[in-house]
């Protein structure tokens, strides 16, 4: 296939890289030029936003919903795309935005569908992120072959585009309590003397298995958070859109207000280029460790 690609981030350029590897032709934007260069060396073509429309069926990965809106939404690029071009959304925004999205590119004859993922930028790179996508069946059928090699699993969870970015902001959520979690429990264990580390390895051999426990929770007993798979400001963001969709529905979040506190201490304290997990030395600094 000939596709557009728009964001080319950690996760849109590993994303875009391992479409290429299967053989499509992507037309590339990116705000800034060094991602689009270091594609174009393996195939790809720079393009402009309405150029990447142009192929009829264009994949995005922005940043959040100012991004999306100013890019993606601005009536000059929805006029100019062919009739009936498929836009796949896969960034992490407010369902309320989705909403606005899906009406805005039916309103110029468009179709849109929602399919954000689950995953760090390794998984993205190995092809092995699951996606969760919400729109109309026979859009989804139609990019399920680009979906088979960005993922190693597409769920469908409803018909709405935003119930897509719900299903994402909510899983989010709970790896935010995850890593509150952890960073508590484990500054009472430095606070005793006891070894962070050998804390987490406790429990991930058996107990608590799997990516957000192993990964997260290594980096919170070691105090390394890099490689940076998810930048703070990212989560943080997250973390707002989850209090935001729980106000909408009338659904107290009392977990959430304590990730809000937590990630505009880290902020403060100059972590914006970090790991989400590093939201952890907030709890450190609360008990006078740091």
């Amino acid at each position: 296939m000939t596709i557009g690609f728009i964001g080319l981030g950690g996760m849109g350029a590993a994303i875009a890289r391992n479409l290429l590897d299967a053989g499509h032709e992507l037309l590339v934007w990116n705000r800034s030029p060094e991602p689009i260069a270091r594609l174009a060396d393996l195939g790809a073509v720079p393009a402009s936003i309405g150029e990447a429309f142009a192929t009829g069926v264009v994949l995005s990965m922005l940043a959040d919903d100012n991004a999306v809106t100013e890019r993606l939404l601005d009536p000059a690029v929805l006029e100019a795309a062919p009739a009936g071009a498929l836009h796949v959304n896969m960034a992490t925004i407010s369902p309320a935005l989705a909403a606005r999205a899906a009406a805005a590119h039916a309103d110029h004859g468009l179709r849109y569908l929602a399919a954000p993922v689950f995953g760090r930028t390794d998984a993205a790179a190995a092809g092995n992120l699951t996606i969760v996508t919400a729109g109309d069946a026979a859009a989804i059928a139609e990019v399920r072959p680009l979906f088979d090699v960005a993922g190693r699993r597409t769920w469908t969870v409803g018909d709405r585009p935003e119930q897509a970015n719900l299903v994402k902001i909510f899983g989010n959520y709970l790896i935010a309590c995850s890593i509150e979690a952890m960073a508590e429990a484990t500054t009472v264990i430095e606070a005793d003397g006891l070894d962070p580390t050998m804390f987490i390895e406790v429990l991930t051999e058996g107990l608590f298995t799997g990516p957000v426990f192993a990964g997260y929770g290594g980096m919170i007993g070691r105090r390394n958070y890099e490689p940076v798979n998810f930048r703070l400001p990212l989560g943080f963001k997250d973390v707002q859109l989850a209090l935001s969709a729980g106000q909408e529905r009338n659904v107290p979040l009392p977990f959430g207000s304590v990730l809000r506190d937590a990630f505009v201490d880290a902020l403060a304290h100059g972590q914006a280029e970090q790991d989400w997990a590093a939201v952890a030395e907030t709890a450190r600094r609360r008990a006078g460790l740091a």
